[in-house]
């Protein structure tokens, strides 16, 4: 029966150059080594996917006269580059070129080895004389045939067991050593080993681990098969995590008013992110073009896996009231963390890894997002009207002042079709509070506390300046009384000014539970 030939790596291969040898018939001692090239010191492998074909024979050496002896074993310190390199008491040739990948799809590995050369009476060198690395080619198409299922294969209708009757065999997982070429006889109960398997098989289906002389190895990052070399937290292969730096933190603050409350800005290149919370709120994840990945919208995701950014989330929920995001990282984007807030705040907990040159521009955007976007302004309220009972002081008669024109009536706006069409256009949807209410030139300004927000593009305050065109604005807002509003986010063209605008004619109706519905429905109605 043939034996299927193995590359058997890691026997340190040494040349004594000192021992020399007799010769009866051409006098007392000849050289016995003749040097080779690199090229010819490395593997070859087979053409066939995996296959490796035996290592190259060395060559007879010609017979050297002595004469030349000295200067042929100078002539070979001088090649193999025995000046600085010692690893040990012997020395190492450098290392050949890497072959070409085991495999013609898929994963595989490929290898290159070095020769030793050390002198009558001292030790071979320190360190293994051959290198594997996985190497990655394209997907082997659907249905190729599994490189151990070819190797099992290869006994089919072959006598085995010393007996004349064949069998077709199939890999077999069940066996200890899972780089062994285990085959199970189809039909039968029973399995045969006929040895290792190839180097670069799978240890087993759905592992990442290659199977080398007999061992299963899997590769560092460094790309070598048996290296035990990790990425750090900043991801660097081998790195100490010194060039990067931890983000840890709790978010503790419980929100005036249920609604999307901004936790932290999660910036570009961030790694290992974790976040968690034990309440009834929801975590929210904003992607880079403002739309959102998770439990945006009023709208509960279910647990997942969701692509952004460049990496994979992982949602988790609990049976209890347990949240959990994870991800790998690095986001290519930034990304905005909120929560969803339908009852006090425990405290949510997280943390993710960040390069030393991003943290600066993370804490001034982490600082600016703990308040709002829109600079805050000082608070002011309408004068009220003198007391009439108090004596008036004496003046210098004035010329009456003309009455200001009183307001015209607001044309009637309600129905359905106005309130979907403003719902839609506009960036925020809020029930709010008037406060206060200020004329500036040809502008109304009304003072709002947010009660409840249903659409938000961007994170609002509990304190809201609202702006409204004229000093008769339509639709007008009384002090003192409830509203549901659909304003829109106006912003300077120098960017000094970024409000909240309630359009001419635009949508705020008394809030009332039949109102509020009537929004609830138009939300399901209108396109993200």
């Amino acid at each position: 029966m043939a034996q299927m030939g193995k590359l058997r790596p890691g026997k340190v291969e040494c040349l004594a150059l000192g021992h020399t040898g007799r010769d009866k018939n051409r006098g007392p001692e000849r050289l016995n080594y003749c040097p080779k090239s690199h090229s010819q010191l490395g593997q070859s492998w087979g053409s066939d996917p995996g296959l490796l074909a035996p290592p190259l024979q060395r060559p007879p050496c010609s017979p050297t006269l002595r004469p030349l002896q000295n200067l042929l074993l100078l002539w070979t310190l001088l090649n193999c580059g025995l000046g600085g390199s010692a690893q040990g008491p012997g020395e190492w040739t450098p290392w050949g070129s890497w072959s070409r990948c085991s495999s013609s799809c898929g994963r595989g590995l490929s290898v290159r080895s070095r020769r030793c050369f050390w002198f009558p009476g001292g030790e071979p060198c320190w360190g293994d004389s051959h290198e594997y690395h996985l190497c990655h080619l394209p997907d082997c198409p659907v249905g190729a045939i599994p490189f151990r299922d070819l190797q099992c294969a290869l006994y089919n209708g072959h006598p085995v067991l010393g007996t004349q009757k064949t069998y077709q065999w199939v890999p077999f997982y069940g066996a200890p050593n899972q780089c062994d070429l285990n085959c199970l006889a189809e039909g039968h109960s029973f399995y045969h080993s006929f040895g290792r398997v190839l180097d670069g098989t799978p240890c087993s289906p759905g592992t990442q681990g290659l199977c080398v002389a007999g061992r299963c190895l899997s590769a560092g990052c460094d790309g070598l098969l048996g290296s035990d070399a990790r990425e750090d937290h900043c991801g660097r292969c081998g790195g100490t995590n010194e060039s990067c730096f931890l983000v840890q933190r709790v978010f503790r603050d419980s929100g005036a008013f249920a609604g999307y409350w901004n936790v932290t800005l999660i910036p570009e290149g961030a790694r290992h992110i974790r976040v968690a919370h034990r309440s009834r709120n929801h975590l929210a994840l904003i992607g880079g073009d403002g739309r959102y990945v998770l439990n945006g919208n009023w709208a509960v995701s279910p647990p997942g896996t969701y692509e952004v950014a460049g990496t994979r989330v992982v949602y988790t929920r609990a049976a209890g009231p347990e949240e959990l995001l994870s991800a790998a990282g690095p986001t290519s984007q930034d990304l905005l963390l909120q929560v969803l807030l339908q009852e006090p705040n425990p405290g949510i907990e997280f943390e993710f890894w960040l390069p030393r040159e991003r943290y600066g521009p993370f804490q001034a955007q982490a600082q600016a997002l703990g308040w709002s976007l829109r600079q805050q302004q000082p608070r002011e309220v309408e004068p009220e009207a003198p007391d009439l009972r108090a004596a008036p002081a004496p003046s210098a008669p004035r010329a009456p002042t003309p009455a200001p024109e009183p307001c015209r009536r607001c044309p009637d706006t309600r129905g359905r079709a106005p309130r979907l069409l403003y719902y839609c256009r506009s960036d925020f949807v809020f029930r709010a509070r008037v406060l206060s209410r200020l004329h500036q030139a040809e502008e109304t300004r009304y003072e709002v506390q947010v009660q409840l927000i249903y659409k938000n593009r961007s994170p609002l305050r509990a304190l809201e300046y609202v702006w409204a065109p004229g000093r008769c604005p339509c639709p007008r807002l009384d002090l003192h009384r409830e509203y549901l509003l659909a304003a829109q986010r106006l912003i300077s063209p120098d960017g000094t000014q970024d409000r909240l605008l309630l359009p001419h004619m635009g949508y705020a109706r008394a809030w009332s539970p039949a109102e509020e519905s009537r929004v609830r429905l138009a939300a399901r109605h209108c396109p993200v």
